[in-house]
């Protein structure tokens, strides 16, 4: 499967700090554990290109609301937050949550996906 990322996230994604991606419910299938993901940017463009070829972890629900993260179901708490917001590419929970209130609005429902680094 293939993700396109946002120039913000094009570093952290090459230097494997960035080891998860957030994405809307749609018409696509969810990746399962052992899927080959590959991860680019500029994708339809000419400046398209391959960052990094990962394998799928896990792939879980998340929502995003004003005041929690639910992960699977379940509401995790600020430090659990803070740490799936660092392995998403921002600094912390707030980021985030400000990141997808802007671009998506609250509440988000999608797919956390999870990879680990080849």
């Amino acid at each position: 499967m293939t993700y396109n990322f946002k120039p913000q996230f094009i570093g952290v994604v090459e230097r494997g700090e960035k080891t998860s991606t957030i994405r809307a419910f749609g018409k696509r299938k969810a990746p399962g554990p052992g899927t080959t993901l590959r991860l680019y940017t500029g994708m339809r463009t000419k400046q398209c290109r391959l960052l990094r070829e990962v394998v799928c972890e896990s792939c879980v629900s998340i929502h995003i609301a004003d005041m929690y993260i639910a992960v699977g179901g379940r509401i995790i708490n600020s430090a659990e937050a803070d740490t799936l917001a660092r392995r998403d590419g921002f600094i912390n929970e707030g980021q985030l949550r400000d990141w997808f209130k802007l671009t998506h609005s609250l509440p988000f429902e999608g797919w956390l996906i999870t990879w680990r680094n080849s």
